[in-house]
């Protein structure tokens, strides 16, 4: 169903009605490139991970950019990515559970699809699907590379499922993978990249492990926007697997100038009740506070925020007092939640709105 409030193209940002979530088209698409040419040059594939832009539309500009597919959190996000043309495709959580297994098979009738397994009664479960199904399922091993999250903790735990996927038939043992996400936003970078470097030594390990033991390993994928350029250099690590990297945030805007800012929520300023007090409409329901409060563009002073509204009470030496009807733009401190609370991104290129971008990953969760 058409939605008739939507804005034409041409139209200036000036005028969006708000919240709404903009993209700087340029910003986005130079750093689409500019990871893209980091890989080529270091010799490492990049598998972007769509749970930041849920998008296919984004996945495609990654994959003529030169990616090699891409990452999903969840069965439901692989989905999107499917219908959107997109068929190389790893699933980086485990899937657990017949329903959920019973899509990831018919999704596997039209794609190429890698998942994440960390148990042998999962591993049993997908191989026996998938020669159910007729398909040829690929899975990797996740490792525990210190976030403490999934993945197995010792070489042998990892040599006994690598064997296991191997021998069953439905599955192919494609490799193994580990996401150092603690590490992603440590400020120190001595810090980051000592520990980086040794998650990726630990992933290094148990693939010479592994094929010793006389099963190859085709991928050892890692690595995330905080870590790239890090874990990408490891000569074992085959593709690395970034995803904040394509808008950036506050968070990651306060670690590194790598990339370019390119995600605001363009608010309204809907009253000024007194003199230092700045009240505008972008509130938690569109803009996401799990990492900390977002930073009001051009605006200094204590910023609170409540379901609807945000409120700055200006600082003393505050020499901008917007007015009501003023437009102003919102970095969020944390894209991938803030995303997830909109329909729609707003492609703006030079000051004008170039397209409406659904959101089609909006929601999926399952």
């Amino acid at each position: 169903m058409v939605d008739v409030h939507l804005p034409v193209p041409g139209t200036p940002v000036e005028q969006l009605d708000t919240p709404a979530l903009l993209i700087d088209l340029d910003a986005a698409e130079a750093n689409i490139t500019k990871l893209q040419s980091w890989c080529d040059l270091n010799g490492v594939s990049n598998r972007p991970h769509a749970k930041t832009h849920k998008s296919a539309y984004w996945g495609q500009k990654q994959i003529r950019a030169g990616a090699i597919g891409l990452c999903a959190s969840k069965v439901s996000e692989a989905e999107i990515l499917v219908d959107g043309g997109i068929t190389e495709v790893l699933i980086t959580s485990e899937i657990i559970g017949p329903y959920k297994i019973a899509r990831l098979m018919r999704l596997a009738k039209r794609s190429n699809l890698i998942v994440a397994v960390d148990s042998a009664n999962n591993i049993k479960q997908l191989g026996q699907a998938a020669v159910h199904s007729g398909i040829d399922l690929g899975v990797l091993i996740e490792i525990n590379v210190g976030q403490n999250r999934c993945g197995v903790d010792t070489d042998l735990q990892t040599l006994e499922l690598a064997r296991l996927a191997s021998d069953m038939r439905g599955l192919r043992f494609d490799g193994v993978m580990g996401y150092e996400g603690h590490l992603m936003s440590v400020r120190d970078e001595q810090v980051r990249t000592y520990q980086a470097n040794m998650a990726a030594a630990r992933l290094e390990s148990i693939a010479d492990y592994l094929h010793a033991n006389g099963l190859p390993v085709e991928i050892v994928s890692a690595g995330g926007t905080g870590t790239y350029n890090i874990t990408g250099v490891n000569h074992r690590v085959t593709d690395i697997q970034p995803g904040s990297y394509i808008f950036m945030d506050g968070d990651y805007l306060g670690l590194f100038d790598h990339f370019q800012m390119a995600l605001t929520v363009l608010v309204t300023v809907v009253s000024t009740p007194v003199s230092d007090r700045v009240v505008m409409d972008g509130g938690r329901k569109s803009i996401s506070i799990d990492r900390g409060l977002p930073q009001v563009i051009g605006l200094q002073g204590e910023v609170r925020i409540s379901e609807e509204h945000m409120v700055v009470d200006l600082a003393r030496d505050s020499n901008l007092a917007p007015k009501i009807g003023d437009r102003i733009q919102v970095l969020p401190v944390h894209g991938d939640t803030t995303i997830a609370q909109h329909d729609r991104y707003y492609g703006i290129r030079g000051g004008l709105l170039e397209e409406v971008i659904e959101i089609s990953g909006r929601g999926k969760f399952t």
